[in-house]
């Protein structure tokens, strides 16, 4: 027992460490000075864990990509119907999928990862403004939300924009030197996230503006990872194997690739393709679809040469006043019986907050 408290102890004691620094996994980097780089103990993920790994094999699958031109046809067309069905295997079979020509230009994509790299490798006294682990900061840079929860810490840094409890940002609060290019992919993600709630209302055998009729689409958080090239991406990872406790999120991804989803059993690479998006299904939405739509595990791991950066946008729908969410009547008046009860995205989200990133889906706090 002594021996076991020592551990715990010791692994706080270079948790509190790192976390002083406020450089995050980048200073790291920084402080080898072109040298090379030791992975620190918290980072590594356990024998346990990596022996798992070995157990799972590889598919050569791909997610689902789906083509909107033409989205904007009325209800019923022919072009809309292929479409809404494109979206409904997708979502059911897969929890995956990417989307094309959807909109949003890619100068847009390209400021926003640009922004996301200045910030970045921007000079570290600069960072250390926005570097905190406090929940009710609306703004702020920090290595993993988990960081004192997880059995091993992942290699990333992120910058997060929390508007769980207000759909307004002040600009301001915003880093100057990714002011602008956020700012501006928020605004052109807004027409993106309608139409993808009208698909999925439209999927679901509802009227289009079912599930904004819920407000799946208020609350979001934004967030800008940073993965440093990793000397030994074997032994630890980006991110954890997770699913998101969000009705969808929309991921922007940079060419480095390494988003991994499990399908049947097996990892399943989600591929760049310039100037695409990818849409995951959360928990949120598996539960208001009563187990129609699947919130699959998926994982980033890391490289060995190269940086890879991602922006990741939640919805999770309205957390600031007690409102009821559950599956949707509809739904399961069409299907199998009520398979989750109700509960209200603060609970909820209180709840994926309190645990590790890498500890089991918390659909099991609101099963039946």
């Amino acid at each position: 027992m002594g021996i076991l408290n020592d551990s715990k102890n010791d692994r706080l004691t270079q948790l509190k460490a790192f976390d002083d620094t406020k450089s995050g996994v980048k200073g790291l980097i920084d402080a080898a000075a072109g040298g090379p780089v030791d992975i620190p103990e918290i980072f590594i993920r356990p024998p346990d864990e990596l022996a798992e790994d070995l157990e799972l094999t590889r598919t050569s699958l791909r997610v689902p990509a789906i083509d909107l031109n033409g989205v904007d046809d009325m209800v019923g067309s022919s072009r809309r119907e292929k479409i809404v069905e494109e979206v409904r295997h997708a979502s059911e079979k897969w929890g995956f999928f990417q989307v094309v020509n959807h909109g949003i230009p890619m100068k847009v994509l390209e400021e926003m990862m640009k922004g996301v790299r200045e910030f970045n490798e921007q000079d570290v006294e600069m960072k250390k403004g926005y570097y905190s682990r406090d929940p009710d900061r609306m703004v702020k840079f920090n290595t993993n939300y988990d960081f004192y929860m997880s059995t091993a810490a992942n290699w990333r840094d992120s910058l997060l924009v929390d508007m769980t409890s207000s759909y307004d940002l002040d600009p301001q609060d915003l880093p100057s030197v990714c002011r602008d290019s956020t700012v501006d992919y928020l605004n052109h993600l807004k027409n993106l996230v309608d139409t993808l709630f009208e698909l999925l209302s439209e999927a679901l055998g509802l009227e289009p503006d079912h599930l904004k009729r819920l407000e799946c689409e208020k609350g979001r958080t934004l967030a800008c990872h940073y993965y440093p090239a990793c000397p030994n991406p074997d032994q630890t990872l980006g991110i954890n194997k997770h699913t998101d406790a969000s009705f969808i999120t929309i991921l922007l991804q940079d060419e480095v690739g390494g988003l991994e989803v499990l399908h049947r059993n097996q990892w399943a690479d989600v591929e760049y393709i310039p100037g695409a998006l990818v849409v995951n299904i959360g928990d949120l939405l598996q539960i208001v679809s009563n187990d129609k739509f699947k919130s699959v595990i998926h994982r980033a791991t890391g490289n060995a040469t190269q940086t890879r950066m991602s922006v990741a946008c939640f919805f999770h729908g309205v957390s600031s006043t007690p409102k009821i969410y559950g599956p949707i009547e509809e739904v399961v008046m069409r299907g199998s019986p009520r398979v989750f009860r109700e509960f209200t995205v603060r609970d909820y989200m209180m709840k994926f907050y309190s645990r590790g990133l890498d500890e089991k889906s918390g659909l099991n706090h609101v099963r039946i």
